[in-house]
């Protein structure tokens, strides 16, 4: 599984390249759909460029990307876009139009409550967990640990000397996870070597400009795109 993140919290500012508006974000998840990503991942955002989980924004993000990819579309639900875990509650419950799928990061407060309202709509869970986070342990322990899509493991750890160990420990700390699908990725200088750890493992991945701006060359990225075909590409 190749998924495409689109923009995360990055903006102009880093790349002229990171989407921000709905039609520039179909526009660049249809790209990196053609160039072989098979899902999506996107942070919806605000006419001033914030993150948020307004169901007024959603309902124009997200049918903007499903009328050009036909792959499952997921948003964030990272506290930045809502801090207040109860009005996170609120906002999910009325979403208008619903994602395939969302991640939660199980070390924010209010993870179990909102994990429970997105599978109360039908919305898939992707549970992140975070590298240096109480995390894995915190799902490990959930009820609701079984009911989720898939495990999303974050390798916060940037360095890409270290990065492919770090990724292995939140791996063995995970250990089997209910037998869940698990996808590995990591961020800016350790993005690409654990992109390569999990395909040598035969695991789930991710690339886009959320994790990094680079390619494997050190070179600027010019697209999404350009980083879905390089991953897919790479020998490993």
């Amino acid at each position: 599984m190749m998924q495409v993140c689109l923009n995360g919290t990055r903006g102009p500012g880093d790349s002229p390249a990171v989407p921000m508006s709905p039609g520039a974000m179909a526009e660049s998840a249809a790209r990196a759909v053609a160039a072989g990503a098979c899902d999506v991942h996107v942070h919806p955002r605000t006419p001033c460029g914030s993150d948020t989980l307004s169901p007024r924004v959603l309902a124009v993000t997200l049918p903007a990307l499903r009328k050009v990819v036909g792959v499952p579309v997921g948003v964030t639900t990272g506290a930045w876009a809502e801090p207040d875990p109860v009005r996170r509650v609120e906002r999910v419950r009325a979403w208008t139009v619903l994602p395939d799928h969302a991640s939660v990061n199980w070390h924010e407060p209010g993870a179990e409550e909102l994990a429970a309202a997105l599978l109360e709509r039908g919305v898939g869970v992707e549970a992140g967990l975070w590298s240096g986070t109480d995390g894995p342990a915190r799902f490990l322990r959930s009820p609701l640990a079984p009911r989720v899509l898939r495990i999303l493991a974050e390798v916060t750890d940037p360095d890409p000397a270290s990065a492919g160990s770090t990724a292995r420990a939140l791996l063995a700390d995970l250990g089997t996870a209910h037998g869940l699908p698990v996808l590995l990725h990591g961020e800016d200088g350790g993005a690409w070597p654990v992109l390569r750890l999990a395909r040598r493992l035969g695991l789930g991945t991710r690339i886009g400009l959320e994790d990094t701006l680079l390619l494997p060359d050190g070179s600027r990225a010019e697209s999404n795109a350009q980083l879905v075909a390089a991953a897919l590409s790479m020998t490993v």
